[in-house]
């Protein structure tokens, strides 16, 4: 009897097992289904908001600025060869003018390139206020490098350096 006994009590505990089991699955089905419902509006809200991204693309709420450029035609339709560098050296406006010219005609001696070529790479090495003044100049000013350089040294001649004077000499001593 005492095994009779045990054995009720086991297939009550298996049974309230199952019930717990039951509604644990239940739970956890009702949860994935929550779960899959957000999943769903995420996903519709992420292709709502990708569609109206491609709209404003394909649209642009402001057209893009356009800047002056001082070089003239036959300057700007030359196109420079992937194969070439630009100089390293950038300008600021601090520095002496002829000896950044200097820098960029040995540089340029090194690749070759057409007078057109030299205007664009030695445009690249025009940095803040430089930069600044050479966008400043008038829509197809510049036709050639010669007069490039010619309006870089005179407006920034206040840079350059000065040449020596013979009393400079007296400060030179022999070790």
């Amino acid at each position: 009897m005492e095994t009779m006994h045990v054995f009720q009590e086991t297939v009550a505990a298996s049974r309230l097992d199952q019930e717990r089991i039951q509604i644990d699955l239940a739970a956890s089905q009702a949860r994935n289904e929550e779960l899959h419902r957000t999943n769903e509006e995420l996903r519709t809200n992420l292709q709502n908001q990708a569609g109206e991204r491609e709209v404003e693309e394909q649209e642009p709420a402001t057209p893009p600025r356009a800047f002056p450029m001082p070089f003239s035609q036959p300057v700007m339709d030359v196109v420079i060869p992937t194969t070439f560098v630009g100089s390293k050296a950038t300008f600021t406006g601090v520095e002496d003018p002829e000896a950044h010219l200097t820098a960029f005609h040995t540089q340029m001696m090194l690749v070759g390139g057409s007078d057109a070529v030299h205007c664009k790479l030695f445009m690249s090495t025009l940095a803040g206020t430089t930069l600044d003044w050479f966008i400043s100049l008038p829509d197809g000013h510049v036709t050639s490098f010669a007069q490039f350089s010619t309006l870089f040294r005179e407006q920034y001649i206040a840079n350059q350096a000065p040449p020596p004077v013979s009393y400079d000499l007296f400060d030179i001593r022999q070790y």
